[in-house]
């Protein structure tokens, strides 16, 4: 019997069609085209359903029972992630609020009032640099987080996880040491959230 990756090839071949031709018809790259006739992958549920309906058979006939589960299984894996990277990028977002909201003590005379990280002068210049820095690190990582959610970079999928988990640990610290107990508390809330969605996918 053959397997999924014989039978698009086959597929392909009777209808005249180079790996590219196809990619264009599936409206996908070549080298997906090509990772599914090598087996070294499978299609998403979308693709596979166009790949049926372009080639005029049913999904039934492309896939066996295993290789159906399989399918199945990746695209569980993949909303997974999705959902993971939404939450993710939703998050570092989040830290954009310490610019507007009153998360920072300053003091005034006797009393110490709360400002936001844009109001905040009662400190050293360079200090409220370094929370600008984090704070904007923090946000345009989960700008870009949400903006490539479906970038499929190794480069990009080894680092961004790591990288927001490094630099909130590392914000959660600088607000600590320069005695920011509600900027921390905001930043480390952020932090453990983040920490138990990555235990939970362990």
């Amino acid at each position: 019997m053959m397997e999924f990756n014989e039978k698009l090839q086959e597929l392909r071949k009777h209808k005249g069609l180079t790996q590219e031709d196809l990619a264009e018809k599936l409206y996908v790259s070549r080298t997906a085209v090509s990772k599914w006739e090598a087996g070294r992958g499978y299609p998403n549920i979308e693709s596979l359903k166009a790949i049926a309906k372009f080639f005029s058979v049913t999904i039934d006939e492309l896939l066996s029972t295993d290789e159906m589960l399989t399918i199945a299984e990746e695209d569980n894996k993949r909303q997974e992630k999705h959902f993971r990277d939404l939450i993710y990028g939703l998050l570092d977002f989040c830290m954009a609020i310490l610019l507007f909201l009153p998360f920072f003590g300053e003091k005034s005379g006797e009393s110490i009032q709360s400002v936001s990280l844009i109001m905040l002068d009662g400190i050293q210049p360079y200090l409220k640099i370094v929370y600008l820095v984090f704070v904007g690190l923090m946000t345009v990582m989960g700008i870009l987080t949400l903006a490539l959610q479906n970038y499929q970079s190794n480069a990009w999928l080894k680092i961004k996880t790591p990288f927001s988990l490094i630099i909130g640990a590392s914000t959660v610290l600088v607000f600590m040491i320069s005695l920011q107990p509600y900027a921390a508390v905001f930043a480390f809330v952020l932090l453990v959230i983040k920490v138990l969605m990555l235990i939970k996918r362990q």
